[in-house]
Formats: C-alpha cells, sequence, structure tokens
C-alpha cells in the first residue's frame, strides 16, 4: 500500500531501528514497506523516491539491538555509507551494514531495496572483519556475489508472494552465502586471518565431537594451542568459548524445528556435541535467559 512521506518515515524506523529520514525529491512522496521473518530473521521490501536515510549516533543511542543489515538493490539506484566507503549500488547489487555504527543511506530516484536484518552474533564474523567488508559493493553479476544476489532475490519474492520457505536450514543457508561473499569481497587476508577462518570451518564440520577441544583443534591445524589461542583472542573470543556458543546456536535452532519435535532435548544437545544434559542446561539459560524445555515451548504450533 502506497504511504505518504510522514507516515513511511515512521513505518521504516519502527520496523528497522531508529532512523532519521529526511525526503529530498519536490514532488508528492508515495512508498511501501512489507515485512516477515525467517527464523531470527527479518526480511523487509521498502520502496520510496528520493530519500536521505541516516543512522546518527543520537538515534543508536535510542536503541542499539546490535543487528546487520543486508540491502539488495531490487530497483533504481543506491547508495550506502558507513567507515568513510560508500557503496553505490545497482539492481542486483548488495551491501553490509551494521545498526551499532553510523550510517548513511542515499537514494535519488524511485526505488526498491530488500533488507534482510539480523543479530550481528549469526554471522559470525569479529568486529574488526566486519569492518572491512562493511558498505563494500557486492557485485550481483560477478564473483560469490553472482551466486548470492539471485539467492536473495528468490526470498524477496517469497517475501511479496507470501510464500517464504520455513525450514530454519534456509536461514543457515542465507547466513552461509553471506559470509562467502564478503569473505570474497574482503581485502587481501594475511596468513594468520586466513588460518583463523580454517580454524572456523573446521570446528563447523566437527561440532558434533564430544572430545573437540582447543588442543585436538591445534594438533589438527599442525599449530601450537597458544598460538591458536592467539588467533581467537584477536577477534575477541577462545577457541572453546566459540565452540561452545555455536554448539549452543545451532541447539537453539534445532529445539524450535517442527521436524525435530519428537526428538528428546538430551538428543538435540549431544548431537552437536553437548552430552551432559544437566550442564547443557544451565549453558543455554545463561546464554538465552530461559531453560531448554521452555524455548522449545515457544515454537510456533
Amino acid at each position: 500500500m502506497a504511504e505518504d512521506f510522514e507516515r513511511w518515515r515512521d513505518s521504516v524506523s519502527t520496523a528497522f531501528v531508529p532512523l532519521d529520514v529526511v525526503s529530498t525529491g519536490s514532488s508528492l512522496f508515495e512508498g511501501g514497506l512489507c515485512s516477515s521473518t525467517l527464523g531470527a530473521m527479518q526480511l523487509s521490501e521498502v520502496a520510496g523516491c528520493e530519500v536521505d536515510v541516516r543512522r546518527t549516533r543520537a538515534t543508536i543511542k535510542r536503541a542499539d539491538p546490535g543487528l546487520i543489515k543486508v540491502g539488495l538493490q531490487v530497483t533504481g539506484h543506491g547508495v550506502v555509507a558507513q567507515r568513510d566507503r560508500q557503496a553505490v549500488l545497482a539492481p542486483g547489487d548488495f551491501a553490509v551494514y551494521d545498526t551499532s555504527e553510523p550510517y548513511d543511506l542515499h537514494f535519488g530516484e524511485t526505488f526498491s531495496m530488500f533488507v534482510l536484518m539480523f543479530p550481528r552474533d549469526l554471522l559470525r564474523m569479529g568486529s574488526r572483519d566486519l569492518s572491512t567488508v562493511s558498505a563494500r559493493r557486492i557485485h550481483g553479476d560477478r564473483g560469490v556475489g553472482a551466486l548470492v544476489s539471485p539467492f536473495l532475490a528468490g526470498l524477496r519474492r517469497g517475501l511479496v508472494s507470501d510464500t517464504l520457505p520455513t525450514s530454519p536450514k534456509i536461514e543457515d543457508a542465507v547466513l552461509d552465502l553471506l559470509r562467502a561473499a564478503l569473505d570474497d569481497a574482503a581485502p587481501h587476508q594475511g596468513p594468520a586471518a586466513t588460518l583463523l577462518m580454517e580454524a572456523r570451518s573446521v570446528i563447523e564440520n566437527r561440532l558434533g565431537e564430544p572430545n573437540l577441544t582447543t588442543a585436538t583443534m591445534a594438533a589438527h591445524l599442525h599449530i601450537s594451542t597458544r598460538y591458536l589461542q592467539k588467533l581467537f583472542e584477536s577477534d575477541g573470543c577462545t577457541v572453546a568459548g566459540w565452540i561452545r556458543s555455536r554448539r549452543l546456536e545451532k541447539c537453539h535452532r534445532d529445539l524450535v524445528d517442527p521436524r525435530l519435535e519428537q526428538q528428546s532435548i538430551g538428543t538435540i544437545c549431544a548431537r552437536h556435541g553437548l552430552i551432559d544434559s544437566s550442564s547443557f542446561s544451565k549453558l543455554f539459560k545463561d546464554a538465552y535467559g530461559m531453560s531448554p524445555r521452555a524455548h522449545r515451548a515457544t515454537r510456533a504450533p
């Protein structure tokens, strides 16, 4: 439904995060917004004409939920600016930006943009890595971007037609593809950064092994445990902490997967390497503020 500027501005700030929005056009404004969810992700299509959108330090102070946004240009052209970088987007291009830092969006013509928004922890990138890829244009017709852009466009069609998939696996696929595109777009990484990415990839593939530890990972990578710890600490975490958080995220997802409703909580946590049920319950409650059983009860019927 078309909205006038005042209603559209309020709708955009409510749907996303607090924003300053200014109409820069001289003609009558028309815009629209539709949103839905996919797991922990919010999917939206926003349309309008000739506007500047700003996330300032003042609006960040009003609310900073720690979210990542991915903007796929659908029609028209747009500019995403953050950290002294600008991504000029044509249809099919996309860029990632962090709501915890100031950013600007500029649209000088009629446009529509598909926007994914999700907690930054899901991206599994440290602050340093994220800062190097925010507001970088990812071309929709080359490199890994040529694989990701059609996938995002498919989600956008599902949003518009109210036929979005419901499987939690789709959420994982979206995040995996985004990480691949960001890795491809990042400036050249040094040996330490490359080794850290390899370590994270190995951990992801071996989460189901209860004996996965700092020592076994270091042995697999043929480096010392001290050096492995140093790699992870440079990004603000520990090896054990990373393994634990990834296991908990997998369990958090599976507990509300309707296809797994016949599986016990013990079976689910053991599948991801957490074989001590009582210890798992405490870790889960510390991380998410509720017990695994209570979280499972939130599953939509």
